[in-house]
């Protein structure tokens, strides 16, 4: 294929291996190269492959030994979001991904209601051009997402590669996260865990909710970790499973929904009655979700290497626990 047009941006070339014998084309290029099967698919089927000399279309052909095979990579077109500039406190950054501090209020990716400012809109100004492209677009590549309003450390592919890698290994749970939560009440036992399957709220599709049918199994493990008075803990959670909303759904069915969640504490609960007046209120009128994502360990998609990363609580969450604390319970 010629590139007399300069459409053309990189070509991978490999001779297929006795290992390799009888694979089908899209397989073989998606274990010799770091795009991934449905990119590899795409361009296949757009002609950009060839198969000694030969163009093929087809992604299901079996490539047989000393096939030369030729995969053409268009260069990355520009992402339809504009970049933005907003400040981000960035924890780690290399050529494969970036590991930030995400700030409570600040929405993942655009959406109706958030058309811009979002973290996707900052990470384009911030890296630029040096985007290398995914799927084809100059664009970051979202692995895992926060709430809007749940604050915590969040890590971003800047490459396929890395996408591709860091999705399975959130997949198939080969990371390791830890949050930290104010819920209302005493959780007994302090340590365990909560399981139950999630899925929409049939009465408000907005919701989540333990649902007997139809749901995806979750798990949270809980660990008490101080008791800020009679009526409130700040309690660990690690996640077995990645579910919407997991931890607002678990904690809220078992009785202690997080303080100042916004779509799963509808009811004032009884046992804000032992706060004095003004903890009640403090309570009460904290703006968001007070959940944490404090840590998050991972394995490099490139180097191989564990990466672990822990921030603290939160300005606004560390004056929630100040304000209301009774300064008579210790910590457990």
């Amino acid at each position: 294929m010629s590139d007399s047009n300069n459409s053309i941006d990189t070509s991978f070339v490999a001779l297929v291996s006795e290992e390799h014998n009888n694979n089908r084309i899209d397989r073989f290029l998606a274990q010799t190269n770091e795009h991934s099967r449905s990119r590899i698919k795409s361009l296949i089927e757009q002609g950009l492959c060839q198969r000694n000399h030969q163009t093929v279309t087809d992604p299901s052909i079996s490539v047989k030994t000393g096939d030369r095979i030729e995969l053409n990579i268009p260069p990355a077109k520009t992402y339809y979001l504009q970049p933005q500039s907003i400040d981000l406190e960035i924890l780690f950054e290399d050529n494969d991904l970036i590991v930030i501090n995400k700030p409570a209020g600040l929405v993942v990716h655009p959406a109706p209601g958030n058309e811009d400012g979002t973290l996707v809109n900052a990470l384009l100004a911030h890296c630029g051009n040096t985007l290398p492209g995914i799927g084809g677009e100059k664009r970051p590549g979202i692995i895992h997402r926060l709430d809007k309003d749940t604050s915590g450390v969040m890590v971003v592919a800047k490459t396929e590669h890395a996408l591709t890698k860091l999705s399975a290994d959130f997949a198939t749970r080969n990371i390791d996260r830890l949050y930290l939560a104010l819920c209302w009440g005493l959780l007994n036992p302090s340590n365990g865990s909560i399981e139950g399957a999630i899925g929409r709220d049939p009465y408000d599709r907005k919701k989540m909710t333990i649902v007997k049918k139809g749901g995806k199994y979750a798990k949270t493990n809980y660990r008490t970790l101080q008791i800020i008075n009679p009526a409130v803990s700040l309690i660990q959670c690690k996640l077995d499973t990645g579910r919407t909303h997991q931890i607002r759904v678990h904690l809220s069915k078992s009785g202690h929904p997080l303080l100042g969640d916004p779509v799963y504490l509808k009811r004032i609960p009884s046992i804000s009655k032992q706060l004095s007046t003004v903890q009640k209120n403090e309570a009460l009128d904290f703006p968001r979700q007070a959940l944490h994502a404090a840590s998050l360990g991972f394995t490099h998609p490139t180097t191989g290497q564990y990466l672990k990363f822990e921030t603290e609580l939160p300005k606004d969450m560390q004056q929630l626990i100040k304000s209301i604390n009774t300064s008579i319970q210790g910590t457990i």
